[in-house]
């Protein structure tokens, strides 16, 4: 699995959640639950994963999309 994003904004991974649904591109939000228990402490940081296989076409759809400044490096 590869990283795309990780962000606390909650707004943002519903976002990503609704493209990456609509392209059928299969992803996973890790940590989203252990963020909300700690609150706004910035140590556990949901993270948006998608397969290797569909990693680069995962991140073309969010430059597309106007949301590449958030992609992980």
């Amino acid at each position: 699995m590869a990283e795309l994003i990780r962000t606390n904004d909650v707004a943002l991974i519903s976002v990503v959640e609704a493209l990456l649904g609509e392209a059928g591109i299969p992803y996973q939000v890790t940590d989203r639950n252990m963020s909300v228990l700690e609150g706004t402490i910035p140590v556990i940081v949901p993270r948006i994963l998608v397969a290797d296989d569909r990693e680069a076409e995962a991140r073309e759809l969010m430059v597309d999309a106007e949301l590449g400044e958030w992609l992980r490096a």
